[in-house]
């Protein structure tokens, strides 16, 4: 590709990442003005047709603008490529090479296909335009993943919807594109086939009426005035689970200023080619309610309906001293958001309607506004498809702690002590050492102790995050190669262990960034119609596991601090995991692909407790529980000796098949059954051989289908986990099948001392 190595991925030793554009000679002087000379718009058409992508073989791209700039070193030593500790180390040998100097390792976390059209929409409304270089690669990204049909899915493999297809329609549109180009002329009849961008989910109206295409007379009431009821009152939203707490915020100071795009003609025409009839002609009233059947994922209950009437009807008397109040309030919320976060926000979808709020009180040429777009680029990463927006900043601490136990699973320290001396650095630097400005009034748990998912200027705190944090601390301090002033201190790790004990609900279990705080009910209120259980922070089998092995392994390492509600912790946390267990003995994955990644968090904390030195509670339902995993496993292997589980799974909470086998799942499952000491070690050698086939000559492995999820309904890529799970499950098989690397004596009689281990076990 000629003009992808003129692209750089500017990183900061705290993990933040950045691409820029630095154009070849004779273009490194252009200014904006320059892209729309005939010399500048050659140069645009001619990146974009180097990011054509074909996604018919595969809708995933692998990651290739930033891989391939990584110059490859292979300085491992050179064990029989043909057995398991030659691809082992030919894995990390060539992981290795992606890892940033800071220790983190950046990658592609894009996927779903409604965040860029809201960066889009909010840099049009603030006149605040993206570089050309980017705004071309961000189109083509879109076109790139147009299905057959014409229209857009929620996410990059998933069958067209209506937010997809109108926001992609409009963000095109914005970006230049005619109505009479065929792409665009394709979205367009597809909108109109199923109803017209009448029929569009709450998210989507709302966008469209930030840019005046949409009246707002068309939107049930987000009634700002709920952040003014007492926190008790379960509907308060400080009792949502914190993403939908954060979208609704803007959202709600939005609706209640009716914020509105400039007036154009560009907006007239757009005006009149999304619907079937007139513009003018529209009954928004009874538009409220309308969502195509292609995006009714969760569908409005009758109590959502009754409380949208109920509000709706105080929307035509609001009280003006009462919205003031809380609009006011909204907005001491979203610059609380923003100054403790750095403008990051929780995520993309507030970070660009924060801005558009920033925008509306204090104008462009605020310091404020200026922060936020700066913070756009965190969010925007590029790849052979084109440019996406992630679905974070990144996730470089939650890639960093899985990469580093997958090399120390099978000894890699001490071949690969330069990469875990650099994780381990970035690792001391992301955990969280300060508590946040105001974080009890504006509803945020404590964050001392805690890691988040990408980076500490982010700063939120998660469960599992923080867990896997303390216990990939403790497995380094275990190596006895840092300084105490190199590792995360004694005192920071009693701090992490008393946060995840802090974040435990009543019923065992751990939900994602803090207590369960609402009642489930409130899921009746839910109004975004493509997501399901987005109203409240539920728990989670992987969060719960990942919080009960982080406080095993801490016990073991500070046997008398919290000892007692240590121990009471972790066994309330296994009874909410047994609680979790389906009928044909698997688990269901929240956060990714699905009941293979849920039965592997599970059976990991089951055998974790097993193992552990504490009282031997429930010992006869966790060896039950196992032996019903270890059935459900083996049963979804394929001939080829791999698994492949599909993102469908998610959606309809069954099982169901891939068309081939994945690295990625078929890693969680062997790590699942060597976990628990899997009796039948031919299904175990048959998983381990079809990972060594499809390591490729370098060590890497191919991109196959979507591997990550949330909300049940919107896939998500994570490219680390190709690497990394297939190193961690062959170090896994290595550390416990050393045999093929040992003289054929003393293997044999290694092979029939671990079969009579096998079957004493809680499996056999």
């Amino acid at each position: 590709m000629k003009f992808a190595p003129y692209w750089n991925l500017k990183t900061y030793a705290n993990g933040r990442q950045v691409w820029r554009f630095l154009p070849p000679q004779p273009y490194n002087n252009f200014v904006e003005k320059d892209w729309q000379s005939d010399e500048g718009r050659k140069l645009l058409a001619e990146i974009s047709t180097e990011f054509v992508f074909d996604k018919s073989a595969n809708k995933n791209s692998a990651d290739l603008i930033y891989r391939q700039q990584k110059p490859v070193q292979n300085t491992a030593p050179s064990p029989n490529s043909n057995n398991e500790k030659g691809a082992f180390f030919k894995a990390i040998d060539f992981y290795k090479n992606l890892q940033d100097s800071s220790g983190f390792w950046p990658g592609d976390y894009g996927g779903p296909l409604f965040l860029a059209p809201g960066l889009i929409i909010a840099a049009h409304i603030t006149e605040s335009p993206l570089p050309a270089p980017h705004a071309v690669l961000i189109k083509q990204y879109m076109l790139n993943h147009q299905n057959e049909d014409g229209g857009w899915g929620l996410h990059i493999e998933g069958p067209s919807t209506m937010f997809g297809t109108v926001l992609q329609y409009v963000s095109l549109r914005i970006l230049g594109m005619d109505a009479d180009k065929p792409a665009v002329q394709r979205g367009r009849d597809w909108i109109k086939k199923h109803g017209g961008a009448t029929m569009v989910p709450l998210w989507g109206k709302f966008y469209l009426a930030l840019l005046g295409i949409y009246e707002w007379a068309g939107i049930n009431s987000l009634l700002p005035e709920m952040l003014l009821l007492p926190a008790q009152l379960p509907i308060h939203p400080s009792n949502y689970w914190c993403h939908a707490r954060m979208v609704y915020l803007p959202m709600a100071y939005c609706y209640g200023h009716k914020v509105k795009a400039k007036p154009s003609k560009f907006l007239n025409e757009l005006r009149e080619e999304l619907y079937l009839g007139l513009y003018s002609d529209v009954d928004w009233k009874a538009a409220r309610n309308n969502c195509a059947a292609t995006d009714m994922y969760y569908p409005q209950s009758n109590a959502l309906k009754v409380f949208n009437k109920i509000l709706n009807v105080y929307e035509h008397i609001p009280l003006k001293p009462l919205r003031k109040k809380a609009l006011n309030y909204a907005l001491d919320y979203i610059n609380a958001e923003d100054e403790q976060t750095n403008f990051i926000d929780i995520g993309p979808v507030n970070q660009v309607m924060n801005t558009i709020c920033v925008w509306h009180a204090y104008g462009k040429d605020d310091e404020r506004f200026k922060k936020h777009v700066e913070r756009w680029y965190d969010y925007l990463w590029l790849a052979e498809d084109g440019m996406k927006m992630n679905g974070y900043n990144g996730s470089q601490l939650w890639d960093t702690i899985f990469a580093t136990q997958a090399i120390l699973e099978g000894g890699g320290e001490k071949d690969f002590a330069d990469v875990i001396v650099k994780a381990n650095r970035f690792i001391v630097d992301t955990q969280v050492k300060e508590e946040v400005k105001d974080h009890r009034k504006f509803y945020r748990h404590d964050s001392v102790g805690g890691w988040p998912f990408s980076t500490n200027e982010h700063g939120w705190p998660i469960t599992d995050c923080s867990a896997e944090g303390l216990r990939t601390a403790l497995l380094l301090r275990d190596l006895k190669l840092f300084k105490p002033e190199e590792q995360v201190s004694d005192k920071m790790l009693q701090q992490a262990a008393t946060l995840i004990l802090s974040f435990q609900n009543k019923n065992g279990s751990w939900a994602s960034y803090e207590k369960t705080r609402g009642p489930e009910w409130l899921e009746a209120l839910n109004p975004s119609e493509v997501f399901g259980n987005i109203m409240i922070d539920y728990g989670y089998t992987e969060c719960s596991s990942a919080c009960i092995q982080a406080l095993i392994k801490f016990r073991t390492a500070f046997p008398s601090f919290k000892r007692r509600e240590i121990e009471r912790a972790i066994d309330k946390g296994i009874s909410f995991i047994l609680a979790q267990q389906k009928e044909d003995g698997s688990w269901y994955g929240s956060w990714a692909v699905c009941f293979t990644y849920g039965t592997w968090f599970a059976v990991e904390a089951l055998v974790a407790r097993i193992k552990s030195n504490l009282k031997p509670v429930q010992l006869e339902s966790i060896k039950s529980a196992l032996h019903k995993a270890a059935s459900f496993l083996k049963s979804k292997q394929g001939k080829d000796g791999g698994w492949g589980e599909s993102f469908e799974s998610c959606i309809v909470k069954q099982y169901v098949q891939h068309s081939e086998s994945q690295t990625i799942n078929t890693s969680w499952a062997l790590l699942a059954l060597m976990a628990m000491e899997y009796a039948d070690k031919a299904t175990i050698e048959a998983g381990i051989e079809f990972l060594r086939l499809q390591q490729q000559p370098n060590g890497d492995f191919a991109q196959q289908g979507i591997s990550g999820v949330f909300n049940h309904n919107c896939a998500i890529t994570y490219t680390a986990y190709r690497n990394v799970f297939p190193i961690w499950a062959l170090g896994r098989y290595e550390r416990k099948f050393p045999i093929k690397n040992l003289p054929l004596p003393i293997a044999i009689g290694r092979h029939e001392e671990h079969l009579g281990t096998l079957r004493n076990t809680m499996v056999n």
